[in-house]
């Protein structure tokens, strides 16, 4: 039996598999704000000119991720800045241009393009709060230690981040983590008074905030550039050579805030950028429908790998309640795992994609499934069993023919909960690059756009309903009447 469901898992696993790529294909990704997003949405569209096939990764990841996924080859092409190579991802804050470039070679990478505006970081503050205080610098704020201030995620781990500009300016500052798409709001709604924040971030003049002056000169230039593979097909490293100097500061700032805008996309910016008539953009209700199915791919495939497992293991189990107890214990201990830390564990395994997306959710389908099947087998009246025994059934038999039908409805009520969970949860597959209905909340976000997320977040309601329902009609057509009545 193991063997078997091992050989099912296999089998379905590798449906999920990514298909080598042709070699006229190419993958662009980017991380997760908008100026990442337009810098991306260039690369790829400009590719596309070329006569290349591209698929996007758009909003990926943070720094650490998308270098990752450069590295193993799950993407050709990214955005990236001279600051952020040096100091993050290299560690090399001192190094010159050259040994920069011996230390990508060293790892089959280089730059194919320094695109020509400098993107610096910056402490931002609401424009009406600074002049209250009079803050125009970093160095002010050592001044107001009572400042609610909040930084993204990523500010808050890098070298060139917050500890080392809290030692260099001496503030005595405690801070909160938060994604950087929403600290703008939370400061426009007067919840912080200050975070980090891009030089060239097109929503600094919507939300009116003001940059605060870098007076002890802490943070290095963040020279914006396309870092790729080496074996970037010499047709693609030539048409991205061609963007070099072809961007100012405010001239992305522009993009940036046309990207911000509710209802349109980068894609779309980006297209009227170059003069394209066509961005080759799915309409609005194809992208729900694709979006959609691989959303169903992902919960359906996950939900038959628990099944396969996690229901014979339990019928099995049943018989022995010590065994039984310790697979529910460490079902449930797998369950405790938050689920972007579980991806992340997975991803420097299986790569990205919905391999590791698919793995998460089949991992958190097991609880309920072993539990209720559990449940259903062990609360069955000791009189029926008793009858059975004395009817001559065997074990199997008496599985067969009068628990398993008996414990039914427990059984069908944990594997509606699993995957009623699983399409919740897949929603953060877009954050390894699995696509699905968190694709557009995950974009959506980041780009202060309600009308993205709701295209995400309204589809993954209505399956959670249509689940509900077909389970009920799965019940009614499996159970009895007097069984489906008293349905958990």
């Amino acid at each position: 039996m193991i063997l078997g469901c091992r050989g099912l898992m296999t089998a379905l696993l590798l449906l999920v598999m990514p298909v080598a790529a042709a070699a006229d294909s190419l993958t662009v990704g980017s991380k997760t704000f908008t100026e990442s997003h337009v810098l991306a949405e260039i690369a790829a569209q400009n590719l596309e000119l070329a006569g290349f096939s591209v698929e996007r990764k758009q909003g990926l990841g943070g720094t650490m991720v998308l270098w990752e996924a450069l590295q193993a080859g799950e993407i050709d092409v990214y955005p990236e800045y001279t600051g952020t190579l040096a100091q993050t991802i290299l560690r090399r804050p001192n190094a010159d241009p050259i040994e920069l470039a011996a230390a990508l070679a060293e790892r089959d990478l280089d730059i194919v393009a320094e695109l020509g505006f400098n993107n610096s970081y910056a402490i931002a503050v609401d424009r009406e709060r600074a002049e209250a205080l009079g803050l125009t610098a970093v160095s002010d704020l050592a001044a107001h230690p009572d400042l609610k201030l909040g930084f993204s995620l990523e500010f808050l781990n890098r070298a060139d981040g917050w500890p080392a500009l809290k030692a260099h300016y001496d503030l005595p500052h405690e801070v909160s983590g938060l994604e950087h798409a929403l600290a703008y709001r939370a400061i426009a709604s007067g919840q912080l008074d200050a975070t980090d924040a891009y030089t060239t971030d097109g929503d600094l003049r919507s939300f009116d905030l003001r940059l605060l002056a870098d007076d002890r000169e802490f943070f290095p230039r963040y020279d914006a550039l396309l870092l790729a593979r080496r074996d970037l097909p010499a047709a693609a490293r030539e048409r991205l050579a061609a963007l070099v100097g072809s961007l100012n500061e405010s001239q992305i700032q522009a993009l940036n805030a046309a990207a911000s805008e509710s209802g349109v996309s980068p894609r779309a910016v980006v297209a009227d950028y170059l003069g394209r008539k066509d961005s080759g953009e799915e309409g609005t209700a194809s992208q729900i429908l694709r979006n959609t199915a691989r959303h169903l791919k992902l919960t359906g495939m996950a939900l038959l790998l628990a099944c396969a497992l996690a229901l014979p293991l339990a019928i099995y189990l049943s018989q022995r309640p010590r065994a039984a107890a310790w697979a529910v214990y460490i079902a449930g201990l797998l369950q405790t795992i938050p689920s972007l830390a579980l991806l992340a564990i997975l991803v420097p395994v299986l790569g990205l994609g919905q391999v590791p997306a698919v793995l998460a959710l089949f991992l958190y389908s097991l609880l309920p499934i072993i539990r209720n099947t559990l449940a259903g087998i062990q609360s069955i009246d000791p009189l029926l069993r008793n009858v059975a025994e004395g009817m001559g059934l065997t074990t199997a038999q008496r599985l067969r023919h009068v628990e398993i039908p008996l414990a039914l409805p427990m059984i069908l009520a944990g594997v509606k909960t699993a995957a009623i969970i699983s399409i919740g949860t897949a929603t953060l597959a877009a954050f390894v690059g699995a696509g699905g209905l968190g694709e557009p909340i995950v974009t959506g976000l980041n780009l202060n756009d309600h009308t993205l997320i709701l295209q995400g977040a309204i589809p993954a309601a209505l399956l959670a309903i249509v689940t509900e329902f077909l389970f009920e009609w799965v019940e009614r057509a499996l159970l009895p009447p007097h069984l489906v009545a008293v349905r958990i």
